[in-house]
């Protein structure tokens, strides 16, 4: 599943390619398991609306609406957004900005046609995704439950885990407390920071969880730099593959030497998910 590097660098290269312009078209197909929003509302919400702006809200995009007159692309950069298209990518979802004659592929469950000649399509083999039109005048914007990684302070980030009894690493992958962290990043923070995943949250010491807290603001933005990680069949919005898994000290590495200390990467099952850490750098 996409996790938060990957779904910024989406987000990052939908923003780019498609603000400021205008949907003219929009086609849903008829899985209606993947429609948290029934398509026909959504057809109705997004055509005519221009593509505000495009972000990164935990692990969903988020992309904001606005009704416009029919202004220039360049004078629709301030408008009030009034409505919010909401996309999760779920397994293998891909978001991707093209062309109308690019070839289709097979799971394409969502096509917008944009003014500028653009496609914008959802694409999803596995059908977990799901695709959701907020109207802000008739409700409240979509927020993340859990706190942001990126900007969280030492003080609030340690008050996430006061007291649990779970294990660090289940407790990283809980979205009610942290938005976007997945079993990748959750992995390779607890490396850098040395501290074993199944360790209890709440013995953790501040010292401990300031490592914590710094190795996975570290690890997170390393990862957009480097266009996320594709270890299955994740791509950015053009299409491209990551290069961050390039970089993985102990995720999918198991049996292979720890790039600080040589000793074999373990993998174990922990909150039912493949675990990876080093026996002896991590503690």
């Amino acid at each position: 599943m996409p996790e938060l590097p990957e779904v910024e660098t989406i987000a990052r290269g939908v923003n780019a390619r498609v603000r400021g312009d205008r949907i003219v078209h929009a086609w849903f197909a008829a899985h209606r398991r993947l429609f948290k929003t029934p398509a026909a509302r959504q057809v109705k919400g997004l055509v005519g609306r221009v593509l505000v702006s495009v972000h990164r809200t935990g692990k969903h995009i988020v992309c904001e609406l606005a009704t416009s007159p029919n202004t220039s692309r360049r004078g629709r950069a301030d408008l009030k957004p009034d409505a919010q298209w909401i996309v999760h990518l779920g397994m293998t979802g891909r978001l991707l900005v093209t062309t109308p004659d690019a070839p289709l592929a097979t799971h394409t469950h969502a096509r917008l046609e944009l003014e500028s000649g653009k496609e914008l399509r959802f694409v999803d083999p596995r059908r977990f995704g799901k695709l959701d039109f907020r109207d802000l005048n008739g409700g409240d914007a979509f927020n993340a439950a859990g706190a942001e990684p990126l900007i969280i302070a030492q003080e609030e980030f340690a008050a996430l885990f006061r007291g649990r009894k779970l294990a660090i690493k289940a407790a990283l992958l809980n979205q009610s407390l942290l938005s976007g962290v997945g079993n990748i990043y959750a992995d390779e923070s607890l490396f850098h920071a040395g501290i074993r995943p199944r360790r209890a949250a709440g013995r953790l010491t501040r010292a401990e969880l300031e490592r914590l807290r710094l190795a996975l603001k570290s690890v997170l933005e390393q990862a957009i730099r480097l266009g996320g990680s594709s270890v299955s069949d994740y791509v950015d919005a053009e299409g491209i593959r990551g290069f961050f898994q390039l970089e993985h000290c102990v995720y999918l590495r198991t049996g292979e030497p720890c790039r600080r200390c040589n000793t074999p990467i373990r993998r174990i099952l922990l909150a039912g998910r493949g675990t990876h850490f080093c026996p002896k750098c991590q503690r």
